[in-house]
């Protein structure tokens, strides 16, 4: 985890959780929304904010956040698939990507 505090927050104008600290992006979950589903599309972490834990952390909230809101989780991107293969807990929330 990075040593400072950040916020992760759900940008709807584009489609994307951002990963902020003092109004710098340190990067984004992409999603689109379906009827009783979300897809997970593409997951980024600026190269300077690497390995410091933002993704993970990223991941866990966008998983816990479709979850809580009772949707289906579409991993298309596959950062946030590792992530799903590695926290079975979730397997009951995850469809496959149609490909």
């Amino acid at each position: 985890m990075t040593d400072s505090t950040f916020e992760i927050v759900r940008n709807d104008d584009r489609q994307r959780y951002e990963v902020r600290d003092a109004g710098t992006v340190l990067g984004f979950a992409m999603f689109r929304e379906e009827p009783g589903r979300i897809v997970f599309t593409h997951t980024v972490v600026k190269p300077e904010f690497e390995g410091r834990g933002i993704g993970t952390e990223l991941a866990r909230h966008v998983v816990a956040a479709a979850v809580t809101a009772g949707k289906a989780i579409v991993p298309e991107c596959p950062f946030i698939a590792a992530y799903l293969a590695e926290h079975p807990e979730y397997a009951d929330s995850v469809v496959a990507p149609n490909r």
